[in-house]
């Protein structure tokens, strides 16, 4: 017994120390960095007072009438309103599969691939889908277990049209009958989507497109419905293929009695309209003058005694800054949400704005004879991050109010901490409108 015990006890590790230094050291370490501190982005320019904190910013944004906005989406989802005909605007066929067809047919050439005569992969048939979905009814498009998403829907209507080899594998893995569709682009929860693409292929020769069409409209009435589908090349790819991508932001404007509200408060910037935008162009600009400058600066001690802040913005400044990052290749790192440390730097975060515009309309409401009053901002690009939509949005508005000048976005870009742009903006606003696999067009733009 007594030799037992001794052994236990010579098996037990011995703390030295020089162990115990480094348990205390290794603790401390990751107590500092459980309680790592963040600096915020340091705004040196005469606007520091009157620009609104994350939190400010936040519940501006939510505090809007997102229903009419909502509705406004899910009538254009199921046909009853059209975006061209809201902005009187000619279209253009964006969406040419003839064109589709010759890239891909190159892009075969280039690779030494020709389909004729060849079997096997070579010989499936690919279709291309243009659909449209409200995002308040799904979790967002990419497939989740246990959300309703767009993909997932999409997926398993698909299922009844995947080749015999391809149903047995499923099978044999335990797997559901589901199809395999590639997206231009993954849209968040809430975000709704007019012309979304993604492409299905299969080795069945006898599928027919219309019998896709019905096999998915039958899926979920009312919020998912396919706009067009027609087979293309097997080269074609919905995000590979993709020259530009057009995203249309709907911002509610605060009407009616909280519109006296706010134009009874002193010192702040009302609402302008697109049409007054040209009018107000120098007094938008004679914002960011020294005179201006000098007089709007706000002392720490006012700040300190709790200093109003702007509860409004000017659409016509929202424009200016916008305008500022067209043709322009620049990274977007700071404006970016969700995405990993390694995508900070580097091409993967540059993106070319083609179009960036903001105006002022009203959208049509049953409960008000002019419509509500809203903002619209359209943003065409090569390509977007996660969330860069929601956050430019935001922190225009953000830079607007707090009177900033014209190149307040381009200076963010420098900024090192992602806290210096605003928090993303409702994804109840945000509607990815189309995807063109031609070179940009201009006359496509709805706001001129």
């Amino acid at each position: 017994m007594l030799k037992t015990s001794l052994q236990t006890l010579k098996s037990l590790p011995i703390t030295t120390k020089q162990q115990t230094r480094r348990f205390t050291k290794n603790s401390v370490v990751m107590e500092a960095q459980n309680h790592k501190v963040y600096v915020q982005y340091n705004h040196t320019d005469s606007c520091k007072f009157s620009r609104w904190t994350a939190r400010e910013s936040f519940q501006f944004m939510h505090a809007r009438p997102w229903q009419e906005v909502v509705d406004f989406y899910s009538k254009s989802v199921n046909g009853q309103l059209s975006l061209l005909e809201f902005f009187g605007t000619q279209a253009h066929d964006v969406h040419c599969d003839d064109k589709i067809e010759e890239v891909s047919n190159e892009t075969g050439l280039l690779e030494g691939v020709s389909n004729v005569g060849k079997s096997g992969r070579w010989a499936r048939v690919t279709f291309k889908i243009v659909l449209s979905y409200h995002g308040g009814s799904f979790d967002g498009w990419q497939k989740q277990p246990g959300l309703n998403t767009v993909q997932g829907l999409v997926e398993k209507s698909l299922g009844r049209f995947v080749d015999e080899k391809k149903a047995q594998q499923l099978k044999e893995q335990c797997k559901p009958l589901e199809g395999c569709a590639s997206v231009a682009g993954r849209t968040d929860k809430g975000v709704s989507a007019l012309q979304q693409v993604c492409s299905f292929y299969t080795w069945r020769k006898d599928v027919k497109p219309h019998e896709i069409e019905d096999a998915i409209n039958d899926v979920a009435p009312g919020k998912v419905r396919v706009e067009s589908i027609s087979k293309v090349s097997r080269a074609f790819h919905p995000n590979f293929s993709a020259k530009w991508r057009r995203y249309l932001y709907i911002f509610p404007l605060n009407d009616g009695e909280n519109r006296e509200e706010i134009e009874g408060e002193e010192g702040i910037e009302n609402f302008s309209s697109h049409e007054n935008c040209e009018k107000r162009r120098n007094e938008c600009g004679e914002l960011a003058s020294e005179e201006n400058v000098e007089n709007s600066i706000i002392s720490d001690e006012d700040e300190l005694q709790g200093a109003k802040k702007p509860r409004s913005f000017s659409v016509c400044r929202v424009n200016q800054l916008l305008q500022q990052l067209e043709g322009k290749l620049l990274s977007y790192k700071m404006f970016a949400r969700d995405t990993k440390a390694s995508r900070n730097v580097g091409p993967p975060t540059e993106c070319f704005l083609y179009h960036a515009r903001a105006t002022e309309t009203r959208l049509p409401s049953p409960d008000h004879e002019k419509g509500i009053r809203v903002m619209c901002v359209e943003l065409i690009a090569n390509r977007f991050l996660r969330k860069m939509v929601r956050v430019l949005v935001a922190t225009s508005v953000r830079e607007a109010a707090a009177g900033a000048q014209e190149d307040a976005l381009l200076k963010l870009m420098d900024a090192t901490c992602r806290r210096a742009t605003a928090p993303p903006a409702p994804p109840d606003g945000l509607c990815l409108v189309d995807v063109g696999y031609t070179e940009f067009d201009p006359r496509n733009c709805l706001i001129p």
